[in-house]
């Protein structure tokens, strides 16, 4: 049935999905759509939407990203059963519209904005409450006059009151949503208890009773915000990135018609068969295999090598590579989400979701220690109005005292102080700490794996041994050398230093072969040995060399390494001295990534991975009941960073790769891996220590409050003490000290048994 049949036959889905079915990519009898799903709030919504779709025949697939928000449905069918399919979890109060609609930008740049003025509402409510609630509680040890107490409660009240309206404004509209379409969401519960405890609070104060706990409300508030913000803002970073990400293959492509007549079309129209021109500087939109045409390609964002690939007739080339110096015409073998570069973002989708099933402790907890609460709460109260027998005030202000000293501030901050403090530690060793449950995660790792370019190497190219030749020659080779983009001949131009570059004139690029021009009068060429020489001797090298040589004088070799970190070794060393297991994974060749393994001390290497083979070897080590830290830069690397247990980047990887970490570190060291992972295992002791605590409170405070021994006061005050402990208790991994620093790496020979 379509979306039309079901409009007339009285169950018509919203209007937005009338016109989905022009979004659909058909195969034969399999369809696909994938759309922005605007409304989800929890894992729970992921699961509902999941569980509606699955249930509709024909449906083979249905698949919602939390980060992302993009839903991913395949089934057999015809493109106008869309409409009719989504009814039943647009149903459920969701909406999902074509990106082409969508304003990502502007709607979480609102939801950021409105996320930001209740938390601002919400923590100047709690300041102000919190002093008048000092002078109620010292007022209270002093014999403070009736009159007095409620006059600071009424005080409290007016701001409190308003506050929550507006602050819970977030979690009042989701629980609200749910709620109308039938369900619940995590916000329900979150809702009630925002709202019960001021209205009791209220009703206390108008009957002028002693008692009244505006500040727990609306700082348990106030945490919710923060944390909500928190995790906006995490989610908001992964969505832009891969937004950015597919941006890179869904560029115009250049088509080349039979008849020699080019014109540009979107990715998604491009087919299979089609041949393509790509210019030199411009970025290749689609896989495909080079029909003519010889150029060298930055493939930087699918291998993570700096070093150019050289591409001639018959190799294959992929989406999002960088075609640097001579045109190519290509024959299309996969366009739009058939990509290589879309298989990225759909491996760290795939990986993030997994991720995202880690919540925190306690929001595990939190599962069921709020209906535990309301329920116990619920029993004093009828317990002592229908059973015992005194007032409904009386009772109902025994079952406030059990809500109130049972507030979860403490365990609220069990997880949250930690991470606050061990961020800070970690930010003052230039290591930022980006995921929620990444020091959960990093805690259980025992097994760590390294990317090599730019992770236990600097990623950069350097001339070796650059005193040892003549000033004069590399002056003018460097000179020659700022003509060129590529990346040797960059090093080559760094490694004069600061003196100025001479007047280069006539040059001439050949594409994949060298510079050729004047410098001084004299003709000079820089580039492959064999175009540069005929004499130009096999080095064995694998590729780091250029070669120079001015007239028709003798050729000088200009070698290159990708130099190792200076700690590689040290940090390597360090890492099995504590018992983890080492690996590397590298999309470089084996004669390299062997080298950089014997030198950083790794027994365990592979080389040449593909994104697909990292993450693959991840699931491997994990169905071994490893624990995987993955540490790397590339884009090659986004997907096992985003399906390893937890993850590292440096400041010089790529955007993407940043943002699929968990944690990135500045500077030319690997120290900062030693450094959070001992700094996230002592975080994980100190949070269930605090977990601890905050349930022996509870243990011991709540059967006081049940038998009616505690009032609404002497609860607020022991909630607070609760906190106060746990938050102490956090402060002492600020005081932890900082291993000493390791050993100096012991030199390196795989930079000149490669030169």
């Amino acid at each position: 049935m379509t979306a039309a049949a079901l409009a007339r036959a009285g169950d018509a889905p919203p209007a937005d999905l009338d016109a989905v079915d022009g979004y659909v990519d058909r195969t034969g009898s399999e369809c696909r759509l994938t759309l922005l799903v605007e409304g989800l709030a929890c894992g729970g919504c992921v699961q509902k939407i999941e569980r509606a779709l699955q249930q509709q025949p024909g449906v083979t697939a249905a698949r919602v990203n939390l980060t992302t928000r993009r839903l991913h449905l395949t089934w057999d069918g015809t493109p106008l059963d869309a409409g009719a399919l989504l009814a039943p979890a647009a149903k459920l109060g969701y909406r999902f519209v074509p990106f082409e609609q969508a304003r990502d930008d502007d709607a979480d740049e609102r939801e950021r904005r409105a996320l930001l003025r209740a938390m601002a509402i919400a923590g100047f409510a709690t300041a102000n409450i919190m002093l008048l609630s000092v002078s109620v509680w010292a007022g209270h040890a002093q014999g403070m006059e009736a009159s007095t107490r409620d006059l600071l409660h009424w005080f409290s009240a007016l701001i409190a009151m308003p506050a929550v309206a507006l602050a819970g404004q977030p979690f009042f509209r989701s629980a609200w949503q749910a709620l109308k379409h039938g369900h619940t969401n995590m916000d329900v519960p979150i809702s009630l208890a925002v709202v019960l405890a001021p209205a009791v609070s209220l009703f206390e104060t108008m009957r002028g009773g002693p008692h009244a706990y505006f500040d727990s409300a609306v700082m348990l508030l106030f945490f919710l915000l923060i944390g909500r913000y928190l995790d906006r803002q995490a989610r908001g970073r992964a969505r832009q990135a891969a937004t950015r990400l597919l941006a890179l293959g869904a560029r115009a492509v250049t088509v080349v018609g039979d008849d020699g007549h080019k014109r540009a079309l979107p990715p998604r129209l491009v087919r299979p068969g089609m041949r393509v021109f790509v210019a030199a500087g411009e970025r290749i939109g689609v896989d495909g295999r080079v029909e003519s045409g010889a150029s060298e390609l930055d493939t930087s964002l699918i291998t993570g090598e700096s070093l150019p690939q050289e591409v001639g007739p018959g190799a294959d080339v992929f989406a999002g590579t960088l075609n640097l110096n001579a045109p190519l015409t290509l024959t299309v073998t996969r366009a739009g989400d058939d990509t290589l570069l879309a298989e990225v973002v759909r491996l760290m989708e795939v990986a993030e979701r997994q991720k995202g099933r880690f919540v925190g402790i306690a929001e595990r907890m939190s599962r069921w220690y709020a209906p535990v609460v309301h329920l116990l709460a619920l029993a004093a109260f009828l317990v002592w109005w229908l059973l015992i027998g005194i007032s409904g005030p009386e009772a109902l202000m025994i079952a406030v005292a059990v809500l109130i000293i049972t507030c979860p501030c403490a365990l609220g901050l069990a997880v949250p102080a930690v991470q606050v403090i061990a961020s800070e530690r970690l930010l003052q060793n230039g290591i930022l700490l980006k995921a929620a449950t990444a020091l959960e995660r990093l805690a259980e790792v025992d097994h760590v794996v390294f990317d090599k370019t730019g992770t236990l190497t600097r990623g950069q190219p350097e001339l070796l041994d650059a005193a040892s030749f003549d000033p004069t020659i590399l002056r003018r080779a460097a000179s020659l050398a700022q003509q060129s983009h590529h990346p040797l001949a960059r090093a080559l131009a760094r490694a004069a230093g600061d003196v100025a570059p001479l007047p280069v004139a006539a040059v001439v690029e050949t594409p994949g072969m060298g510079l050729a021009g004047e410098v001084e009068g004299v003709r000079v060429r820089l580039g492959r040995g064999a175009w540069v020489t005929p004499d130009a001797a096999d080095s064995g090298s694998v590729g780091l060399e250029l070669w120079y040589r001015e007239g028709e004088g003798g050729a000088q070799r200009f070698a290159f390494a990708d130099a190792l970190r200076e700690d590689a070794w040290a940090t390597v060393a360090e890492l099995r001295a504590q018992g983890y297991g080492v690996e590397l994974l590298s999309g470089d060749r084996a004669p390299t990534v062997a080298a950089v393994a014997a030198d950083v001390g790794i027994d365990d290497w592979r080389a040449a991975a593909t994104p697909a083979d990292k993450v693959a070897r991840l699931e491997e080590l994990r169905a071994q009941g490893k624990r995987v830290l993955m540490v790397g830069d590339g884009l090659n690397d986004a997907p096992a960073l985003a399906a390893a247990d937890a993850s590292l980047s440096p400041t010089t990887a790529m955007d993407v790769s940043q943002t699929a970490a968990d944690a990135v570190f500045q500077g030319h060291r690997l120290a900062p891996v030693v450094e959070t992972l001992a700094t996230a295992r002592a975080a994980a002791r100190l949070v269930r220590q605090n977990i601890n605590l905050a349930f022996l409170y509870n243990a011991l405070a709540v059967p006081l409050a049940l038998v009616g021994l505690v009032t609404p006061l002497i609860a607020a005050v022991a909630m607070s003490g609760s906190s106060i402990l746990v938050v102490s208790n956090s402060f002492r991994l600020q005081r932890r000290r900082t291993r000493p620093s390791t050993p100096p790496m012991r030199e390196a020979t795989w930079m000149s048994s490669s030169t």
